[in-house]
């Protein structure tokens, strides 16, 4: 599965941190950008670089990273198909999939983004990557709602 990254300027050094990780796990990565850190740069075009992505990849996921995850989500949830939630938590993030069958992850850098914190957004990122949709019937249909609403 790939895993499509991006990050706005808040976001940048967890999406950094993040990259390492991943790679140092050989999950396929494609960092959106931006690949600078850049103080003015808006998180909408890098939510939709990763939204169009998983529109074309089913199978592909993306992680987001700004101050609080929130706009990230707003902006990739713009897109039919796309199911964006922000977890700042493992359980967050194991919900988002199971139950949603969420294909982006949103992370709250402002929260996460310092050296304490750095289990916790490895096991946020972890459950989000192992959790499997349950596909049951209710969770389905509620998808297929979602769309609907695009």
């Amino acid at each position: 599965m790939k895993i499509y990254l991006g990050s706005d300027h808040q976001g940048f050094d967890l999406k950094n941190k993040l990259a390492e990780y991943l790679a140092k796990r050989k999950t396929p990565v494609e960092d959106l950008g931006n690949r600078e850190l850049k103080p003015d740069d808006d998180f909408p075009q890098f939510a939709a670089a990763a939204a169009l992505r998983i529109i074309d990849d089913p199978k592909a996921r993306a992680i987001l990273i700004c101050g609080g995850g929130q706009g990230m989500a707003m902006a990739a949830n713009r897109f039919r198909g796309v199911r964006a939630i922000i977890a700042a938590s493992a359980d967050d993030a194991f919900y988002g999939r199971n139950d949603n069958d969420a294909n982006v992850l949103c992370l709250p850098a402002r929260i996460l983004n310092n050296p304490d914190e750095d289990a916790i957004w490895k096991n946020i990122v972890d459950t989000f990557l192992a959790t499997e949709f349950a596909n049951a019937t209710r969770y389905v249909r509620r998808n297929r709602e979602l769309d609907e609403l695009a």
